[in-house]
């Protein structure tokens, strides 16, 4: 039985011939073979004298008055999807090939990279020393700071406890109503040990906060007043449980402001001010999900239009070097952004995104694609491809890409973005980061049953080939500036 590949019908012997030879030289079977058949058609069209021709017309006349063969019913499943697409480039093949590479053969090649030479690191290990000393110096003479980070100390993010105090402190901030948020803190505090934290911080505040996450947590861990001792009971009781939840939410709120410069655009561009003087730089992220619908797309729309708009004013002309930027999900400006809806997203989500990078290049401010899901960073990458050629950018380097350095095709990802910006002759503002989504593609492809991850599953394995990377692009930053944060 013959295989078919991109609708030709060959033996197994031509099969491999054709992937042995699409290896050696880093290109997909499919991109082989349709180079073949683009160069065949190319001699045809120029009336090239082929040998093979001569015999093939002989053979059809002499065939002519017999009757054809009936055709086969070779039905091909996903043969139009197949067709769709374009043949890959080298450097485009080597991201889809290491997206689910195994960890044996990734790891290896990655690890000479992490490995900084001895001056190097130890130069580096100071200057984070110093730099973390001072910040923690400085937060402990500020008073709302200073409180914030005595309890970050106290409720390590390695806890239980310090993941659910994370994750209040992040999203409380986005929870308009009263219901929403008792939810949540039933969630996140019902199964901390806070009792084990009381009395060890000799920061008041830290103190005061621990009896109240372990009065909250037992009363939303147990459901039932009943179950608690009387004192505790006169303490809460009716009027006293959505007091202690005050305390929580406040408590959570002041903590989140470490972590969300501000509410609204302009509330973060004046609280990001003092930074700024100091030599700080912004990149400003709008928090938010992905669009369901197309009236979630649009709102969306327009709330990067008036943040452009806003940071653009901000800016006064500081450039995208010195000046504030903006970094633009891509899944909030279509409901279907997904390659099952290639085309739509070309035909309605580009666009969008080509509209709103001329207007950061009005004022003149970076805009960067931020990263999502692993199975969305292609069709990205064709969305960043097709934007760097518009006519009506070229010459500014406003443009940039978000990178995840958990993903194993992160080392890929950035020898493509070099080669993009040497045929687009011009310089890409990488900022690469660890990522948020480590959690969820781990489960996704588990429940998927997939035979490997697209991230490593090591979360220290991939913070400590973070700094090989960063090692790497910067030597080879000619082309490109890169910006790496989240270290």
């Amino acid at each position: 039985m013959g295989t078919t590949t991109m609708g030709v019908k060959l033996d197994d012997a031509t099969r491999e011939r054709i992937k042995s030879a699409a290896t050696r030289i880093d290109r997909t079977p499919h991109w082989l073979i349709k180079q073949a058949i683009f160069n065949y058609l190319e001699k045809l069209e120029n009336n090239e004298t082929l040998p093979e021709l001569p015999a093939l017309l002989s053979g059809a006349a002499n065939e002519s008055d017999e009757a054809a063969p009936a055709a086969e019913d070779n039905h091909q499943p996903f043969l139009e999807f197949a067709e769709q697409i374009l043949p890959q480039s080298v450097t485009r093949a080597a991201i889809t090939a290491a997206w689910r590479r195994s960890e044996t053969d990734a790891v290896p090649m990655l690890m000479e990279q992490a490995r900084l030479p001895q001056p190097i690191a130890e130069q580096a290990h100071q200057l984070a020393w110093t730099l973390a000393e001072k910040l923690r110096n400085q937060k402990t003479a500020s008073g709302r700071a200073g409180m914030v980070q005595s309890l970050l100390q106290e409720f390590s993010l390695s806890s239980q406890e310090g993941v659910a105090l994370m994750c209040l402190a992040e999203a409380l901030l986005r929870i308009p109503d009263k219901a929403t948020r008792d939810a949540l803190i039933r969630d996140k505090i019902s199964n901390g040990n806070w009792q084990s934290h009381i009395g060890r911080s000799p920061s008041l505040f830290v103190n005061a906060a621990t009896w109240g996450l372990l009065f909250t947590g037992k009363l939303v861990s147990t459901h039932n007043e009943t179950s608690l001792s009387r004192s505790l009971n006169r303490i809460i009781g009716k009027s006293g449980e959505p007091l202690v939840r005050k305390g929580v939410d406040m408590a959570m709120r002041l903590m989140g402001e470490q972590f969300v410069t501000g509410e609204t655009i302009a509330e973060a561009l004046a609280n990001a001010r003092k930074l700024e003087d100091k030599g700080f730089r912004y990149s400003y992220d709008m928090l938010g999900e992905a669009a369901l619908t197309a009236a979630d797309a649009q709102a969306y729309m327009v709330s990067y239009q008036q943040a452009i708009h806003a940071i653009g004013k901000a800016s006064n002309g500081r450039g995208i070097y010195e000046g504030p930027g903006i970094s633009i999900k891509l899944s909030a400006l279509h409901p279907r952004y997904s390659r099952a809806q290639y085309d739509r997203v070309m035909e309605e989500l580009y666009p969008r995104l080509k509209s709103l990078t001329l207007l950061a290049r009005q004022y003149d401010i970076g805009i960067n694609i931020d990263a999502e899901e692993a199975d969305r960073l292609e069709i990205s990458l064709d969305l960043l491809e097709k934007l760097c050629f518009e006519p009506e950018l070229a010459g500014w380097n406003g443009i940039g890409f978000v990178i995840q350095a958990y993903q194993k095709r992160c080392p890929f990802v950035i020898d493509y973005l070099i080669d993009l910006a040497t045929r687009s002759r011009r310089r890409l503002m990488i900022r690469l980061v660890k990522g948020a989504y480590w959690d969820s593609e781990i489960k996704r492809a588990q429940m998927d049953g997939l035979e490997g991850y697209p991230v490593y599953t090591r979360k220290g394995l991939y913070r400590r080939l973070l700094s090989g990377l960063c090692q790497e692009a910067a030597g080879r930053a000619k082309p490109y500036l890169p910006a790496v944060c989240h270290p």
